[in-house]
């Protein structure tokens, strides 16, 4: 547990600021901002998905 794997939580930290960036779009009334930060949470997630994978395959994980 001691091996902490930066790439994947550098994205899982990106990954929660676009959900609380969601939140704040809603509070803000802002459709654009809504969207840009639902497009950037699944970017994210697939970009941390794709990166698991390859560590998966590589045996880095």
């Amino acid at each position: 547990m001691s091996n902490v794997k930066w790439p994947l939580l550098i994205y899982a930290i990106l990954a929660a600021a676009s959900i609380v960036g969601i939140g704040i779009a809603i509070s803000e009334q802002s459709i654009i901002g809504g969207l840009g930060s639902i497009v950037a949470v699944i970017v994210i997630m697939g970009m941390g998905f794709k990166t698991k994978r390859k560590m998966r395959e590589n045996g880095e994980l």
